[in-house]
């Protein structure tokens, strides 16, 4: 679970049906359910569909986010992949909880053992009814090309997302953020002799790369911290105002 003032943010892993019976997946974890989850969400805003096509096979998907189709990927796609479409999410603030899915909709990408070849490739995911609306609700798509240029750093697809969706809410003089705060949002694992400072040598290079594909972000470094001020968001939306 992470926390950040009032709200927090608990994932927990699910089932998934692989062929034979249902199998308990990992927590999704690393670049690639990040990209893969964002990816499918820009498209999701962007075509106003819950339903969206990831392509005709594993190479085809990998490709579509920017990331080649190494076979070597495949293992870790399959994984990923099962593991996000079986977990929950919760998020809670200030009294009021929510517990939902986002992928309503996965087939299992089953694999005949005996041949090696991929029987099955679902070349579709169907995104829940609760959290298409709320991608409606925010409406705020990120740029494909921002998240190719930052998918080798699971770190950095988190802070884009996160200045994407906060920076146009900014009014005034803007917000500044401390160390603490931002690690206990970002990264609750630093828990050495000095976390935050360890933490600020990962941010800092993570915060760079996302800058430099996101230049409407006013960003900028403050003692103990961060300045945040308003910002156009990554790409202008045309369907009314954002919220």
């Amino acid at each position: 679970m992470r926390q950040s003032g009032a709200a927090w943010v608990n994932i927990q892993s699910g089932y998934l049906d692989e062929g034979n019976g249902p199998i308990l997946q990992p927590i999704p974890y690393g670049a690639m359910p990040r990209l893969a989850l964002a990816w499918v969400s820009t498209i999701a805003v962007r075509n106003k569909e819950r339903e969206i096509r990831i392509g005709d096979s594993a190479a085809e998907f990998l490709r579509l986010m920017g990331m080649g189709d190494d076979g070597r990927r495949y293992s870790t796609l399959r994984k990923q992949m099962h593991a996000l479409a079986a977990c929950r999410l919760q998020l809670g603030f200030k009294g009021r909880t929510y517990n939902g899915q986002p992928i309503e909709q996965f087939d299992a990408w089953i694999a005949n053992r005996n041949s090696k070849q991929r029987l099955l490739w679902p070349g579709k995911m169907v995104l829940s009814e609760g959290y298409f609306n709320s991608l409606i609700d925010s409406a705020v798509p990120l740029d494909n090309r921002a998240l190719i240029a930052l998918k080798g750093s699971a770190l950095a697809l988190d802070i884009y997302s996160w200045l994407a969706h906060r920076l146009h809410r900014i009014e005034g003089r803007g917000t500044k953020l401390y160390w603490k705060p931002l690690r206990e949002q970002f990264a609750q694992e630093y828990t050495g002799k000095d976390p935050d400072k360890d933490f600020k040598k990962k941010f800092v290079p993570a915060l760079r790369k996302v800058l430099a594909v996101y230049p409407q972000a006013k960003v900028s470094q403050i003692r103990g911290g961060f300045l945040l001020v308003g910002s156009p968001p990554p790409i202008p939306y045309k369907g009314g105002p954002l919220k």
